[in-house]
């Protein structure tokens, strides 16, 4: 991998290598020194205090909205700090950067920028392209390829920021429990989950299996949209197109509409602020996330109230991003944080309802 990412490996061997990889089967440690070296190659930023990413793999040939993106902002609102990491699409018509880039965020912001981006708003971006410049040596080899392979799951365990928190969905329902492994092995507080319609989301189409990481262990629990208050909804419902089309979509929800792709973002965004607010899960045996609307089953993560989450609550409007996400602005740090909470408090509210915040 230190030669792949240094530029030494020929595109033969960097190709051999993937596929023998993926012939005998990843393993927990392999996936995480894979990653491990990539990060050693990553331009680092630096973000004071806890900080949390929610990523999706890809790979579900879904062709849904940008679920995770519009939740990351939605998380923000709720005072948990995001450093989003992210990329272009490879397998849909609109990846993270895409719709970011379409809602006018800059993907080209050095890592000191991007740390105080964090600092002053909240939330903030990291283009992969930007801070993983070594991972261009495998771009060839890859594509020549043309199946996907171990680097293509990596982008959720290297985020350069080193987050506290990650919220991860996987397509692949081999990838999800090895990476689930790979944060039980560094000691991350994490959620892997994959919906059991194959969606890299918390799906509200059917039900979801999570992993529940926290102190090196591992909890599994299935949660379905309804023990959370939410209607089932049809994957269709849930389809995007190209960035500006998710764009809109982004913004229009941001301003409060409601339907199946709110409450598949209060779903993800509920998750990973109850996640930074609980800390490990409560001991037991593997069972349900629920039962009814609002219940916590005996196999399930009991959620918090959030504080946060309660002052962030109430009606705001679309607006816009913050100044400080494309890059400009000198406000004070609070304006701009509330500024974030401003374009997500009616989905906030929403996921307040739902997760107990």
């Amino acid at each position: 991998m230190r030669e792949m990412m240094s530029g030494d490996a020929t595109p033969a061997q960097i190709g051999g290598f993937l596929v023998a990889l993926r012939a005998k089967g990843e393993t927990v440690t392999e996936l995480r020194a894979l990653a491990d070296i990539m990060l050693e190659h990553a331009v680092p930023i630096s973000v004071d205090g806890p900080t949390l990413d929610i990523v999706g793999t890809g790979g579900d040939m879904a062709g849904t909205v940008n679920i995770s993106t519009m939740s990351a902002i939605c998380i923000a609102a709720a005072g948990v700090r995001v450093v989003k990491h992210g990329n272009r699409a490879s397998s849909s018509k609109s990846g993270s950067a895409d719709v970011l880039e379409s809602l006018g965020v800059s993907l080209s912001l050095p890592a000191d920028v991007v740390g105080e981006i964090a600092d002053r708003a909240g939330i903030t971006f990291c283009f992969a392209q930007t801070f993983h410049p070594s991972f261009r040596h495998t771009a060839a080899p890859r594509r020549d390829l043309g199946v996907g392979t171990a680097l293509n799951v990596l982008g959720p365990m290297t985020n350069p920021s080193r987050p506290t928190y990650s919220v991860v969905g996987v397509a692949d329902p081999r990838v999800a429990p090895l990476m689930a492994g790979v944060f039980a092995d560094r000691g991350t507080t994490a959620l892997v989950f994959r919906g059991d319609d194959g969606l890299d989301e918390l799906t509200v189409a059917d039900s979801s299996h999570v992993w529940w990481v926290a102190g090196g262990s591992i909890r599994e629990v299935d949660l379905a949209p309804e023990q959370l208050g939410l209607t089932r909804s049809p994957l269709d419902s849930l389809r995007g197109g190209d960035a500006d089309f998710n764009a809109d979509v982004a913004r229009r929800l941001l301003a409060g509409e409601r339907g199946p792709v709110r409450d598949a973002v209060v779903l993800n965004a509920g998750a990973a602020v109850a996640l930074a607010q609980t800390g490990p899960p409560p001991p037991g045996r593997r069972g349900r996330c629920g039962q009814g609307g609002h219940g916590h089953g005996r196999g399930g993560p009991r959620l918090r109230p959030r504080r946060g989450a309660a002052r962030a609550l109430g009606h705001g409007d679309a607006g816009g991003l913050p100044r400080l996400l494309r890059g400009g602005g000198q406000g004070p740090p609070e304006p701009e944080r509330q500024r974030v909470a401003d374009y997500s408090r009616p989905m906030l509210k929403a996921a307040s309802r739902s997760w107990r915040l």
